[in-house]
């Protein structure tokens, strides 16, 4: 009796501290219908590319005419050479895919969120200079779903946080 007594206090507890799932709801969440009217700039480069169509595809029905806000995001995608042989030649590159995203709203052309979501992700430097290419190529594309990932969560907490109360 005395073990479940704790345990039984921790749930009341919880229960009673307001936490929510994020998409609690589904389809009709205040987070699903914010997500759902985003629209997404042009992003510039073969990182920006790859970025906006991952944020396309986590918002749903982005890109739409009637939406309320337009996603404006500035990549800052850079490849540092560390781990120098005796030869002065790396081992190592550390890539940084770092977002600076605004939220505009539409109707008045006001920044209504402003933030950064970033990563960086490690690669080995080998003789095959293909094969070095190629682990780039797949950190981009890893680093830039992290990426989507964290401004999508935030533009989710941003529309919950400002829903009207029901």
């Amino acid at each position: 009796m005395m073990r479940r007594l704790p345990s039984a206090l921790a749930l009341l507890l919880l229960a009673s501290c307001g936490l929510r799932p994020l998409y609690d709801g589904g389809t009709g969440s205040p987070a699903a219908a914010a997500l759902r009217s985003v629209q997404v700039g042009p992003i510039p480069g073969q990182s920006g590319w790859l970025v906006r169509n991952k944020l396309v595809d986590r918002l749903g029905q982005a890109g739409q005419e009637n939406a309320t806000y337009r996603l404006d995001v500035t990549l800052d995608d850079n490849i540092t050479s560390f781990g120098l042989r005796r030869d002065q030649a790396a081992t190592q590159e550390r890539r940084t895919l770092r977002a600076r995203y605004q939220l505009v709203n539409m109707s008045n052309g006001m920044v209504v969120l402003d933030a950064t979501a970033g990563s960086d992700a490690s690669v080995d430097i080998v003789s095959s200079e293909y094969a070095t290419v190629a682990a780039e190529q797949t950190a981009l594309e890893q680093l830039a779903d992290e990426v989507a990932d964290q401004i999508v969560a935030r533009l989710a907490i941003y529309g919950t946080r400002t829903a009207p109360a029901k």
